[in-house]
């Protein structure tokens, strides 16, 4: 009897520690694009009234987990029944990452014409603001979706030669982490300011240690927000270089004598714009039957 329970502790310690090392792999093959969630969500949760960047983020990171308790059931019937299909949608999903970065790189050259609604403003009434919190919310749910099916995406094809048992664990724990780590840090981030004004306030007038840190973090909020969109971008197409050298035959042996980061980098370059100019190409033939309809 005792030594079955010993041999079932034995069974445990082993599980956790292949869950501990698929993990690890997992969570550095995702960094890219937790960062690039991590600035998207940043960006999206600021520019709110101080007293709303809070609620827009807490019904962001609900969006968040509904999000992953949809995606992770149909991500494990595929790994159980139709494995192969994972890597199908993992090199769709490379596709896609390849392009918003890309798109986010043309963007920033020939930057679209937008009018910017500031959600701060007095001129707007409550359920205006309301009705522009709703709608900023739904897009940060909508793109926090597509890249938490790439996160749980890539993190099955990391640990698919495993148990499923592993597979589970493993996939959750990073899906949990993409989460509550994620919205945490942006949290963070948002209210960045507010300890700065404190600090200041707390300063009383005085140019000391507390009045220089606050000017310091007040500055730097959307200074740190350009670099997290600056190294998200990077982050993406890192990612899906990766995804199409080790999922693609043909391009595994290409560019062999290149740096890892560096072939990454030109795989993921390439096919975003590859992709970019199908989407603009695309949208320009369309668009005349569009008005014609």
């Amino acid at each position: 009897m005792a030594s079955g329970f010993f041999a079932l502790l034995d069974d445990i310690s082993v599980l956790m520690d292949d869950v501990l090392v698929m993990s690890k792999i997992s969570a550095k093959k995702t960094a890219g694009i937790l960062g690039d969630d991590l600035a998207v969500n940043a960006e999206k949760a600021s520019g709110f009234v101080s007293s709303r960047e809070l609620p827009v983020l807490w019904a962001i990171t609900k969006g968040s987990f509904f999000n992953k308790l949809v995606i992770l059931p149909v991500a494990f019937l595929l790994s159980a029944f139709l494995p192969s299909v994972i890597t199908f949608i993992l090199i769709l999903g490379g596709l896609y990452l390849a392009y918003e970065g890309v798109e986010k790189i043309f963007e920033y050259i020939l930057p679209h014409k937008s009018t910017v609604v500031d959600t701060s403003a007095e001129s707007l009434s409550e359920v205006e603001i309301l009705a522009l919190e709703k709608k900023k919310i739904k897009s940060a749910i909508l793109t926090d979706f597509i890249l938490s099916i790439e996160i749980i995406i890539i993190v099955l094809g990391t640990v698919l030669d495993q148990s499923i048992t592993i597979q589970i664990i493993v996939v959750s724990i990073i899906s949990m982490i993409a989460t509550v780590g994620v919205y945490g840090v942006v949290a963070l981030i948002v209210r960045m300011d507010d300890f700065g004004l404190k600090l200041i306030q707390m300063s009383k007038g005085k140019k000391n240690s507390l009045h220089f840190i606050g000017v310091t973090l007040v500055s730097a909020l959307p200074v740190v927000i350009k670099c997290l969109s600056l190294v998200g971008t990077v982050a993406l197409l890192l990612v899906s270089g990766g995804i199409f050298i080790h999922n693609i035959e043909i391009f595994y042996h290409l560019l062999e004598s290149f740096p890892g980061i560096l072939r990454d980098l030109v795989f993921g370059l390439s096919a975003g714009i590859i992709t970019l100019l199908v989407v603009k190409l695309s949208k320009r033939v369309v668009k005349p039957f569009l008005k014609k309809a």
